[in-house]
């Protein structure tokens, strides 16, 4: 995967970036990898297969990894297939063996069809771009090769620790071997391994480690660690991530980072640029990182699933704190009861967590965004993927975006249907309360009042003395709409709702933090377009290209005001 950082001092690597040659759609031409299919000229609102191809020079065994390929990918060299993945937003890795030395046929097959196997990616306020959308790469190792490197900081009484989780693997051989680690010019050793041919074994271990430096938002100080696979004597591999060293705990209503409160002040984000699609270059990811910060912002949410992780690693070292999020939203009962909606959601926490666990950047995980929280048929999917992500990472807190309140919240009447609840069932599986509302634009209801009312439901039904944020306010603007009459959808309208609703969330004690909806303007399913002007969700306080609104100039002076 590319990184922002080398991740190997031993392999031959070769960046698959570049062009290849795609077939889709009846067009035969030649598209930049990574890129998404719709923003090929021709293909913009294409769904189906799209088969990307190029000649690599390699030897011996090569993995092949991908950052993310939509929606489903197989991978085939020289016509054989070395491996499939569901899911748009993990990544993967396949391994080919004993290649020969010399010129070898790399096939993808990317399906961004929405059906019944897409249990997690459906029409919605988004778009499921298609293609290789993210980095690929080719590294050649030997028989014997380390992956699935984690690292999970602890600190008690000043003192830091640092648990280390690596796999070891066989190609084809057997082999016995020892692994080391290295920190900040300290050396430690994780044990001696014993893998079976074909194979793998999973060695971890925690040290003190006394020459750590924390890592914070005004200090993001990253650490690498390097392990080394060694065979007789002989470094066969190593591996390098990085991580901080930071603790995140809950205290009453506050979230502590390194001991002390944080006030969230972030921005919901969505992959998705007017040039770009999905596939956002690293510029790109820098700019929406530097449009944070000069609004004020320290925070991002990944809506609504695991981002890219060269932008985490950007967010890593520019002190941005991340709220992640595995892939769903908005879906309905009949959609969570689908046969593949708890597999492939489980996938996905799996393939994030194992990925992005290291980053010190990320302080709490999230799950099904605005889902069928208020169905009893539903209510064991969530109790399953949050004892699934504290099974996987105790060290961080776990919450999930709602909007399922009780109808009371409203000052309406309401009798739940047989097998619903009146609002969200769920609120005592977290560790903090998140919920998503937009008075002013939806409601009619001044945004302190709301607020409030929302508080004191979620206080009485699970909620009680936890912290709480409001994960998604704002208002539609369509960008140079002016208006004197401060009409729907003009840049006026938008920043008067957004300097109401602020004002009230920021002016709460009882609120930890905020995250607006959204930064940028981005792309929906056609099947939406009734209800977004221009098939876009218009909530950005800039537009697809980044422009600014006139709501920049009121969240930045909101923001930096609150200090």
């Amino acid at each position: 995967m590319l990184r922002t950082f080398e991740t190997s001092t031993l392999r031959r690597k070769t960046d698959l970036s570049g062009l290849w040659h795609l077939t889709a759609g009846g067009f035969s031409q030649s598209a930049y990898v990574p890129g998404c299919v719709e923003c090929v000229p021709g293909l913009e609102n294409y769904r189906g297969i799209s088969v990307y191809e190029r000649k690599i020079m390699c030897a011996g065994n090569v993995i092949f990894s991908f950052s993310g390929v939509s929606r489903f990918a197989r991978v085939l060299l020289d016509g054989k297939e070395l491996g499939a993945h569901e899911g748009p937003y993990t990544g993967f890795s396949v391994v080919a063996a004993a290649l020969s030395a010399g010129e070898h046929l790399l096939r993808v097959e990317a399906d961004n069809r929405l059906g019944e196997e897409s249990a997690l990616s459906v029409p919605n306020d988004y778009m499921t771009y298609g293609g290789i959308t993210r980095a690929c790469m080719a590294e050649e190792v030997g028989n014997a090769y380390l992956s699935n490197l984690t690292l999970v900081p602890e600190g008690r009484d000043g003192q830091w620790s640092l648990r280390v989780r690596v796999r070891a693997n066989s190609v084809l051989d057997p082999f016995e071997g020892t692994i080391r680690c290295e920190i900040g010019g300290h050396i430690f050793t994780l044990g001696g391994v014993c893998v079976p041919g074909g194979s793998f074994a999973d060695i971890d271990d925690t040290f003190d480690v006394p020459c750590a430096k924390a890592w914070s938002p005004e200090d993001p100080c990253m650490t690498p660690v390097r392990c080394v696979l060694s065979i007789d004597g002989f470094d066969a591999d190593d591996l390098i991530e990085r991580t901080g060293f930071r603790t995140v705990r809950i205290s009453g209503r506050e979230i502590l980072l390194n001991g002390r409160p944080v006030k969230i002040k972030g921005f919901n984000r969505h992959e998705d640029h007017a040039l770009y699609g999905c596939a956002l270059p690293p510029a790109a990811m820098a700019a929406d990182i530097q449009i944070i910060r000069s609004l004020g912002g320290n925070a991002v949410r990944t809506s609504h699933y695991p981002n890219d992780p060269y932008f985490l690693d950007l967010c890593d070292e520019a002190g941005i704190l991340v709220w992640e999020e595995s892939h769903a939203r908005g879906l309905h009962r009949d959609q969570m009861l689908r046969p593949g909606f708890l597999p492939q959601s489980i996938q996905c926490v799996r393939e994030m967590i194992l990925r992005d666990i290291s980053h010190p950047s990320i302080f709490i995980w999230g799950l099904l965004n605005e889902c069928a929280a208020d169905c009893s048929e539903c209510v064991p999917i969530y109790e399953q993927l949050v004892s699934l992500i504290r099974s996987l990472d105790p060290s961080r807190p776990v919450t999930s975006a709602t909007c399922r309140l009780a109808a009371s919240v409203n000052g309406k009447t309401f009798r739940p249907a047989p097998g619903h609840y009146d609002g969200d069932a769920t609120l005592h599986l977290y560790d903090v309360i998140s919920f998503n509302c937009y008075p002013g634009w939806y409601l009619d209801i001044p945004s302190d009042e709301y607020i409030r009312n929302v508080r004191a439901w979620a206080e009485a039904n699970g909620g009680k003395d936890k912290p709480f944020i409001v994960s998604e306010i704002g208002a539609g603007a369509i960008y140079g709409f002016r208006s004197a009459a401060r009409a729907k959808w003009s840049e006026e309208r938008q920043a008067d709702i957004l300097r109401e609703q602020l004002t009230g969330v920021m002016d709460h004690s009882g609120i930890t933090g905020v995250f607006i909806w959204q930064l940028s303007d981005c792309r929906v399913s056609d099947e939406w377009f009734a209800a977004r002007p221009r098939t876009m969700n218009n909530k950005g306080v800039t537009d697809e290209y980044r422009r600014m609104k006139l709501s920049c100039s009121t969240v930045k002076e909101i923001f930096m005001a609150d200090g």
